[in-house]
């Protein structure tokens, strides 16, 4: 965990980014730590106060939808100069999660995802998640589990805090045909790996699934209405502008529910 352990959210006027900030609330006040608000305005640090006040009322907006969907919030308005990317990559050094709205901060009107977001989730120094889709109150943590200990760590810290069940999926596509052989002992070998975190926290239920599937994302997504997906910050398959796998970026773009990206 970063320094002060605060969630931290970016805004714009954007709807996208104050779906952030009510899932980003609900996170902080599950954790008992501070929220913090980000927005990025324009033009030198001396023209901050004269700035036009729209900028300022978004911020107290969602202030405002950030206390009234989690009450008892602690919250903290930070207007700062600058690119929101740049800004809230810095920022990510001294928190413990951040959090986007699937679109806005810039991204192009229409895109799956908004491109501040596709690259503050890849270089970000904290988890990020990105707020998109629905996430099933009563749906599982879904991990990918080609993803490094940490993203498996932080699901199983998700589903505990959540009173949540975890899905562990692994997908693998050698091989042209269904091997049943093949299957058991993927899935043997995913439960060996999944022991000592099950262990850990013996109160998740942790459902196994081992897909012979050639998409990763595909996989993740087949899970059935799931709160919250998790992955690395690496997806399998090859980068697409530098930034993610392919896993990352489908997920990104399609799931149904918010991702996480824990690197």
């Amino acid at each position: 965990m970063n320094a002060d352990g605060a969630v931290l959210v970016g805004v714009d006027e954007s709807e996208a980014s104050l779906a952030a900030v009510r899932w980003a609330a609900a996170e902080a006040v599950r954790r008992g730590c501070l929220l913090r608000l980000l927005q990025a305005g324009m033009g030198d640090t001396t023209d901050l106060p004269g700035q036009d006040g729209r900028v300022h009322r978004w911020l107290s907006r969602a202030a405002r939808v950030a206390e009234e969907s989690a009450p008892g919030v602690r919250v903290q308005q930070m207007l700062r100069v600058g690119l929101a990317a740049d800004l809230l990559v810095e920022a990510s050094r001294s928190v413990s999660l951040l959090v986007l709205g699937s679109h806005g901060l810039g991204g192009l009107r229409g895109a799956a995802i908004g491109s501040v977001a596709l690259r503050v989730a890849a270089t970000a120094r904290c988890p990020v998640v990105v707020v998109r889709g629905h996430a099933s109150p009563e749906g599982a943590v879904v991990v990918g589990v080609e993803a490094d200990e940490r993203a498996v760590e932080f699901a199983f810290e998700a589903a505990a805090s959540r009173r949540a069940p975890l899905v562990a999926v692994h997908a693998w596509h050698e091989g042209a045909f269904e091997d049943p052989g093949r299957a058991a002992a993927e899935k043997r070998a995913l439960r060996a790996r999944i022991a000592p975190w099950a262990d850990k926290y013996p109160g998740v239920t942790v459902q196994i699934v081992a897909t012979q599937e050639r998409s990763a994302a595909r996989a993740l997504m087949a899970v059935e209405a799931p709160h919250l997906i998790v992955i690395g910050s690496r997806g399998r398959g090859p980068v697409t502008g530098g930034l993610f796998g392919s896993t990352g970026n489908r997920l990104l773009a399609d799931a149904a529910c918010p991702v996480a990206v824990v690197h």
